[in-house]
């Protein structure tokens, strides 16, 4: 089996799969659902599930959570995070159960996280989140700015990108036997 040299962390396997494009991990940023944040606390890891906004002028990807919470106290103690976002297409039959596989696409980001302490700057990142998520409505029309009050409850988090690596495995559409998950779930509840 060939060996592959681990040490660099934005070492590629699968050179074919690579996206070097950076407008197309912007884009995929801009367009993917939720990210995940891993963080690790005395060698123990952990994973938070987060909606986030890439913002193109710092090169930083921002969201928030509870000033109560794990991710909150991780970043006190290391602020050395990987942050994930990927989505699966179809799965793909094979004639070996080695050679099964499935359509993706994902971007995996390192960095740095800090907790915003400019209360200005938090305010405006966390309008940038509600923009992405809730651009069908409109502030001080269909609810309110957030508040001071309700933006020092909160952690605004800044992940200064210090590197990227994207994938994206697509296969022919006429591929035989491709099929979506969701179909795969309705065939077996028949």
């Amino acid at each position: 089996m060939k060996k592959h040299d681990l040490t660099n962390i934005d070492m590629m396997r699968r050179k074919d799969r690579q996206v070097t494009d950076d407008a197309w991990i912007v884009d995929y940023l801009a367009r993917a659902e939720f990210g995940t944040i891993a963080t690790v606390l005395e060698d123990q890891p952990f994973l938070t599930m987060t909606v986030f906004v890439y913002d193109k002028e710092s090169h930083a990807i921002y969201a928030h959570t509870s000033k109560h919470g794990r991710l909150f106290a991780n970043i006190k103690q290391a602020d050395k995070v990987c942050f994930s976002v990927g989505e699966m297409g179809r799965l793909l039959p094979a004639k070996t159960s080695r050679e099964f596989s499935n359509e993706y696409k994902s971007v995996v980001v390192f960095g740095k996280c800090e907790v915003l302490t400019d209360m200005k700057d938090a305010t405006d990142k966390m309008h940038l989140l509600i923009e992405k998520y809730f651009s069908h409505l409109k502030r001080d029309d269909d609810y309110k700015a957030i508040s001071k009050p309700e933006i020092e409850e909160i952690a605004v988090y800044k992940i200064s990108v210090e590197s990227w690596t994207a994938k994206e495995k697509e296969v022919e559409p006429d591929f035989l036997g491709a099929i979506k998950f969701e179909e795969v779930l309705q065939l077996k509840n028949k």
